[in-house]
């Protein structure tokens, strides 16, 4: 026998002023009134406590309201921040129930049926209301009312009854409605005015009449409120479907111009974005920025994270870092943050293997390194597909599991590593079979150390051989031979680039292109070791004839 439905119901009393308090905590306990339109036409749509305790009520004119309360705060409804308490509103939900409604304005319906077997008790849903309530209140920062029952209408009837779980058992929902008033319905104007002409002023009046005669005289839409006055569900909840973002966002009570106090704003609504993700189990890994600028059109900056991550610290520094990089083309009215979520990555302990590296920290790290360097200078190097030396490709850094067990130290091979020069610098080189050293080019000085050219290879680089063979081939042998002294053309004894001295081994050469598939620039490499130890890859540019530093050796 299937069970039966249970529908629970979230109710955000004045929803509007309860989505500003979220976003302005500052402003609770003031005076403060919501209200729509501008100028003399402003009407109040909601008011705090303080306010109404004044005489302050919804349908009055803001001229009204300020006659009551001298000082009372005013703020336009704000369809971002009155989104965003809605999306948050959800996102509690979900984590309780897989199918959520949303209705709307503070108003969302969940499908609890089942949810007896993870709350046992014969209390399960009063048990599962203060969850809710309390949820609803910590993590997405509203006040709730709640109610359960049958259908979504008698639990919505039920939320409206105050800040406690409401419950109407399974065969109460009749005696439940029939106290309230008609309108709690929401009749059509013809169908109240004729009700009311039966002298029908409640539900229960309502639920007594005979549904032939209430189908026969007020049709289709009196059968329906004759089923709802007797607690029959009148439509099957409709699922929301998750969204692939996570929005929060902010009109300002006046345009910003300077970048601290946006920046204030803007943590606050980070604070509340990184709530919503975690409570999903989820992380950002990336953040957009819309700006609202007067007169002007909207400011959307994107923001792509090394990995996943709720680091708040680490969000706040890449907004700051780029308006003061890029300021706004004018004064901010309001902006609205949207993020991408992703699974963050996880830790495994381990007993006896090496420590694994905190996703956050390293979040943190790779974020920094893509300020100071930028995005596409961050990554784990790969192998160049063609014979070229040069600066090798890139993928985004993922560093893999560390080993269950620490693996026993090995001693070392002596492998070399290169650093790469860019952009090359110009060197003054002098051949060996140069027959006047003293005259070489740019009237280098003749080197102090003549030392025999080892001409033994020692591969340094070991290029494909059927890449050599058609960069040989396209080179036509060409080539100056062996150097043996060689000094960087700029730079003195203070530049850390700067290389001077004759050569002790040089091997090579290798000819090489940039691309040997598509014939780009030749050139001929050596590698050479000088007097003082240094090791340096060099190479010369057969098209120009000139010599450059291309890399050193550590």
């Amino acid at each position: 026998m299937p069970q039966p439905i249970r529908i629970a119901c979230l109710f955000v009393p004045l929803f509007p002023l309860a989505a500003r308090l979220r976003a302005e905590p500052e402003l609770r306990g003031q005076a403060v009134v919501i209200v729509s339109g501008s100028g003399p036409r402003a009407t109040v749509v909601a008011a705090t406590r303080a306010a109404r305790q004044a005489g302050v009520s919804a349908g009055q004119t803001l001229t009204q309201a300020r006659a009551r309360v001298a000082d009372v705060i005013a703020r336009g409804r704000d369809a971002a921040c009155e989104r965003a308490a809605q999306e948050a509103l959800l996102d509690v939900a979900q984590t309780l129930a897989p199918r959520v409604e949303d209705a709307g304005e503070g108003l969302v319906y969940l499908d609890i049926t089942g949810l007896d077997r993870h709350h046992p008790g014969p209390d399960w849903e009063q048990d599962l209301g203060r969850i809710l309530q309390h949820d609803v209140e910590h993590q997405a920062g509203l006040p709730v009312w709640i109610g359960i029952a049958g259908s979504t209408v008698v639990a919505g009837l039920a939320a409206r009854r105050g800040a406690g779980p409401t419950i109407v058992s399974r065969g109460e929902e009749a005696s439940f409605l029939a106290p309230l008033p008609l309108d709690h319905l929401d009749p059509t104007r013809d169908t109240r005015d004729v009700l009311r002409g039966w002298g029908v002023r409640t539900l229960g009046d309502l639920a007594r009449l005979g549904v032939d005669e209430v189908r026969d005289r007020l049709g289709a839409e009196g059968q329906r409120l004759h089923r709802l006055a007797r607690g029959h569900a009148d439509a099957p909840l409709m699922p929301r479907i998750v969204p692939p973002t996570f929005t929060e966002g902010l009109e300002l009570e006046w345009a910003l111009v300077e970048r601290e106090p946006l920046l204030y704003a803007v943590r606050a609504a980070l604070e509340r974005l990184i709530i919503r993700l975690a409570s999903q189990g989820l992380a950002c890994r990336q953040l957009d920025l819309t700006l609202r600028i007067d007169a002007q059109p909207t400011d959307t900056r994107s923001y792509t994270l090394p990995r996943p991550t709720r680091a708040l610290g680490r969000m706040l520094e890449l907004i700051d870092l780029d308006l003061e990089r890029r300021p706004a083309a004018g004064p901010i009215a309001g902006f609205t943050l949207t993020a991408h979520p992703d699974t963050p990555r996880r830790t495994q302990l381990s007993l006896f293997g090496p420590e694994a590296p905190s996703p956050d920290a390293l979040a943190n790290a790779l974020g920094h390194l893509f300020q100071l360097l930028g995005e596409r200078r961050v990554g784990t190097p790969l192998p160049r597909r063609d014979a070229h030396p040069g600066t090798p490709d890139t993928a985004p850094y993922d560093p893999p599991d560390p080993p269950a067990f620490t693996p026993p130290s090995r001693p070392g091979r002596g492998l070399l590593t290169v650093r790469n020069i860019d952009p090359p610098r110009k060197l003054v080189v002098v051949l060996r079979d140069d027959p006047a050293p003293a005259a070489a080019v740019h009237e280098a000085p003749a080197p102090a150390y003549d030392a025999p050219v080892d001409e033994t290879p020692a591969a340094f680089i070991d290029a494909p051989d059927a890449a050599a063979d058609a960069v040989e081939d396209a080179a036509g042998g060409e080539g100056s031979g062996p150097p043996s002294w060689i000094a960087t053309i700029d730079g003195d004894g203070g530049d850390p680039l700067h290389i001077e001295g004759g050569v002790r081994v040089a091997t090579g050469p290798y000819p090489m292109q940039d691309d040997w598939r598509a014939l780009p620039d030749r050139r001929v490499y050596w590698d050479v070791e000088l007097t003082d130890g240094g090791l340096y890859r060099i190479y010369e540019d057969l098209d120009s004839g000139s010599w450059f530093l291309d890399g050193i050796y550590d």
